[in-house]
């Protein structure tokens, strides 16, 4: 049935196909509101790596603003994981269902807002490119707090630089050669690539890749208007358990 189906995504009792099918969701919707992001403000939202990176140049070469607009930003995704642990440990303490919609249905309106900022600031750069790039962190770090958390820790979804390393690990025992053992070593602690593993991996690292070119396509062909589709699929998602709660149902 749908409704079970969709029920499966972000009800409470979780299991490992469950989190892989909403990880796969949400780093399809990482990769397009990053995309998206880039084509409307010419920045990426979900790479705190290189917002740190460009924090310290900007200090170093005296570009006070610049590094701190990056401070901004790292403060805004900081605070969308916060606010996402918040939601989901509210939920857990208040025995709600929707523990794990809630952020989800947020992050749906902040995507909506998105595209309404875009559609009505674009004209005023200067609101417009730190409005963008402070909500659209606080997004990535919303979601990638949620999936953490439902999934202890196994799944994230914008964190593309950690999701290539565990490939290359994965790689490199999968190709390794137990043969260069001793002979009871190889037969006690033989290397092995965790082959389930590695596909999770590769599954999210593809959604992620089809979810930016979702995104920038969307973008460039619609405008502001792609960011619809990405909300009403959050919503799809999260939906079941928040009318699960007004039904009355609790954990």
């Amino acid at each position: 049935m749908p409704i079970h189906y969709l029920r499966a995504f972000t009800k409470p009792e979780r299991t490992d196909e469950a989190n892989r099918r909403l990880g796969r969701s949400l780093a399809f919707v990482a990769g397009a509101a990053n995309a998206g992001g880039f084509l409307a403000v010419g920045q990426y939202t979900s790479h705190m790596s290189g917002i740190v990176s460009s924090m310290a140049d900007n200090f170093a070469l005296g570009e006070l603003g610049l590094a701190g607009a990056g401070l901004a930003s790292l403060a805004s995704f900081l605070f969308g994981a916060a606010t996402s642990a918040v939601m989901i440990n509210w939920g857990r303490r208040h025995s709600r269902r929707s523990l794990y919609a809630m952020p989800l249905m947020l992050e749906a309106a902040l995507l909506l807002a998105f595209g309404f900022l875009g559609s009505n600031l674009e004209g005023h750069r200067v609101l417009f490119v730190p409005a963008t790039v402070a909500l659209l962190c606080f997004v990535m770090g919303l979601q990638n707090a949620m999936i953490t958390k439902i999934s202890k820790a196994e799944i994230r979804t914008t964190h593309v630089t950690g999701l290539v390393t565990d490939i290359g690990i994965e790689l490199g025992k999968l190709f390794y050669w137990n043969g260069f053992a001793a002979d009871a070593m190889r037969r006690e602690h033989p290397v092995r690539a965790d082959r389930q593993r590695l596909a999770l991996l590769a599954s999210l690292l593809a959604s992620f890749f089809c979810g930016g070119l979702a995104g920038a396509i969307g973008f460039k062909h619609m405008g502001f208007v792609s960011t619809v589709p990405l909300a009403t699929m959050l919503v799809a998602l999260a939906a079941v358990p928040l009318v699960d709660d007004m039904m009355g149902q609790r954990l």
